[in-house]
């Protein structure tokens, strides 16, 4: 998959932009606060139906505007098309958001009804500065991590997890709506449970599945970037691994009515990261963390096969011999279409140099020019 076109209009602070890229790579450079990473995220909007940023869709609208639109041009190579000399593919992706109303997103001329069905039409990794949060925060961001991975290439996933939410979300509410109540109605939360145990044993399948084919990949990605020169692991930890979830269910219920919420099931899995034999967190450098963090989402993008790969401000804490690996990295084969931003061009010149179709764009002001990588 390919992203052939991208027209945005009052989108953040980006006006108005009319963009057309190349297969490989493509360039954004400009002062911290001009609009990059908003164009990064226009293309991110385009898969996943949301910002990677705003929750609240109207936040996305430049101000003093009242409406923004977000559209894509997607093209998808097939073997066959090329044999025959057929034109490819493509599939136009659009995103009308208003302030007061809900935002249509639609695939070609036709709305979708559920947002739901979109995830995982074209695939994106996207690192960010954000990522970090994947060390510092809970375990809610490591597992929304398998959670993104898994869904774009598993729908039944997406749906089930959606499903088990949705449950846990009634079980909490009954256990604070009767927690100081004599009479608690067992039944209904059996019902619930019931309903829990398959899905939770579903999802944990899939985690688990997920993670031991992504270790491999993520400890090559590693040992490329840092030459080899430490030792990482990622463990993947579940309630789920030495116990029956129904039989937990029963077993916790009243420390689970003190607690005023579901203390059993996989919302609370956990993905543990060590440098060594030690906590990436308390023990890693912002070198080694940045590293760490590059080498699940480059193994992300591995996993999924030649996603979209959108790279926002990467060089920042990498020592000269990191980036210098990174480039070469992303130069290859082994990755798709990419979207880089940097505020130095002189970070780009060994890509662009062994790139000559690559496009650069500069940003200003939220104003979007394109040059070739000679400009």
């Amino acid at each position: 998959m390919f992203l052939r076109e991208l027209n945005i209009l009052n989108y953040k602070n980006i006006r108005e932009a009319q963009l057309g890229f190349a297969d490989k790579l493509n360039c954004f450079v400009g002062l911290n606060g001009q609009g990059k990473t908003n164009i990064l995220d226009a293309i991110y909007l385009l898969s996943f139906a949301k910002s990677a940023y705003n929750a609240t869709d109207s936040m996305n609208i430049t101000h003093s505007e009242d409406m923004a639109l977000v559209q894509g041009a997607y093209s998808m190579h097939n073997a066959q098309c090329t044999m025959h000399n057929e034109e490819e593919e493509e599939i136009l992706i659009s995103c009308g958001i208003k302030r007061g109303q809900k935002k249509q997103f639609r695939r070609g001329k036709k709305d979708y009804k559920r947002l739901i069905d979109h995830i995982g039409l074209i695939p994106l990794v996207m690192v960010s500065p954000q990522d970090g949060a994947l060390i510092e925060d809970g375990s809610e961001e490591r597992r929304r991590f398998l959670d993104v991975v898994i869904s774009q290439c598993n729908k039944t996933y997406l749906e089930q997890l959606s499903q088990y939410n949705a449950l846990l979300k009634q079980r909490n509410a009954l256990l604070k709506q009767y927690a100081e109540q004599e009479q608690v109605p067992w039944d209904l939360f059996e019902v619930l449970e019931m309903q829990m145990s398959p899905l939770a044993e579903y999802i944990y399948r899939e985690r688990r599945t997920f993670v031991d084919q992504f270790i491999p990949l993520f400890q090559e990605m590693y040992n490329e970037i840092s030459g080899g020169k430490e030792i990482v692991s990622l463990q993947y930890i579940s309630q789920l691994s030495d116990r029956n979830l129904q039989e937990a269910y029963t077993r916790t219920r009243q420390r689970d009515l003190i607690l005023g919420w579901t203390s059993q099931g996989i919302h609370k899995d956990e993905i543990e990261m060590r440098l060594g034999e030690y906590p990436l967190k308390h023990v890693g450098s912002q070198g080694q963390q940045k590293t760490y963090l590059l080498a699940m989402k480059l193994a992300q993008a591995l996993y999924l096969g030649k996603p979209i790969l959108l790279l926002d401000d990467i060089f920042d804490k990498l020592d000269s011999e990191r980036v210098e690996r990174i480039v070469r990295m992303v130069n290859s084969d082994r990755f798709g279409q990419i979207f880089i931003t940097d505020t130095d061009r002189q970070h780009l010149t060994d890509i662009l140099l062994s790139n000559p179709e690559a496009r650069v764009f500069h940003v200003v002001e939220g104003v979007v020019q394109c040059t070739t990588h000679n400009a």
